[in-house]
């Protein structure tokens, strides 16, 4: 494994590997970038507790210190949700982190990569990046689009963050042969509210349905991920119509202030949790902690089957 000399699985994670067990990969940034202390490091660990309910091992990925981590102890949560500044680790940064012995949180391509390389076939989010809003004129398209193609990882998340271009993002993925499988829903969410009025051609009412055609991806494709979307519980979802007037309100702002690339998504982040009083963070909680729960019991219905 390339990754040998930079890995640390910790002993809960390697054993359960070892013993072909369910695991389901976490991602982190959401914990350094994503939402405020203390309720980035509580969320941390009640999605790890849900995972354990629904009998499969949480694996949360991250850099410390030059070394990928695979499934992290309190300590190393604490830590990511206090101490900053900390990188936000994608693809493109990884050899410069290392090389640096730096500490981040790892983005949605990342998490694919890294749980591609140790045998992870299941991975919770909350929402995957994608095409910005006018990326006709900045070209800013989320790697994470790009890193479906590669690695065979079956991300649950309830869709694209609503801040972006939900249409384009769904034209992407279809040019790049991404399956789009919408778990109880016929239709892309759109993170913060589930009725987008965007069709999904397969959708799947059952987790065992969900993972036979996982397996069959994996079996007749094997090189890329599958994408899998899972709506926002309806009682806390916010309302369409309004969300998207504030979304408006905060990427103009945004070009006002000429805040592009890796700080967009966080500045429309944290301007969304003002605009909506902070029931936009209540909303994210929600979905990340539902998202967890359909990924333990994917990763445990994908072990039943073999």
């Amino acid at each position: 494994m390339k990754l040998k000399p930079f890995l640390i699985l910790n002993e809960e994670v390697e054993e359960a590997l070892l013993k072909n067990q369910a695991v389901v990969a976490l991602e982190s940034t959401i914990i350094t970038h994503g939402l405020p202390y203390p309720q980035n490091v509580e969320m941390a660990r009640q999605v790890e507790a849900i995972i354990r309910q629904h009998g499969a091992i949480p694996a949360t990925i991250a850099f410390l210190k030059g070394k990928i981590h695979v499934g992290l102890n309190s300590e190393q949560l604490t830590q990511l949700a206090t101490s900053q500044p900390f990188e936000k680790i994608s693809r493109r940064d990884i050899a410069f982190v290392l090389a640096k012995n730096l500490s981040g949180g790892t983005t949605v391509a990342t998490t694919m990569w890294v749980a591609s390389e140790v045998g992870i076939p299941v991975f919770a989010t909350g929402g995957i990046g994608g095409v910005h809003r006018k990326a006709e004129s900045t070209f800013d398209i989320s790697s994470d689009l790009e890193e479906f193609t590669r690695s065979p990882v079956a991300v649950v998340s309830a869709g694209a963050k609503a801040i972006l271009d939900l249409p384009k993002t769904l034209e992407y993925l279809e040019t790049k042969g991404v399956p789009v499988i919408g778990f109880k829903t016929k239709e892309f969410p759109a993170f913060y509210y589930a009725k987008t009025g965007l069709s999904l051609k397969t959708s799947v009412d059952t987790i065992q349905e969900l993972a036979k055609v996982i397996d069959l991806h994996r079996q007749v494709d094997g090189q890329g991920g599958v994408l899998i979307a899972n709506p926002i519980p309806e009682a806390f979802a916010l309302e369409a119509s309004s969300i998207e007037r504030l979304i408006q309100q905060a990427v103009e702002e945004a070009e006002q202030q000429h805040i592009k690339g890796y700080a967009l998504t966080p500045f429309l982040l944290s301007r969304m949790k003002t605009l909506t009083h902070g029931e936009s963070v209540e909303s994210n909680l929600q979905l990340v902690f539902h998202n967890a729960e359909v990924a333990a019991k994917l990763a445990v219905a994908l072990k039943q089957i073999h």
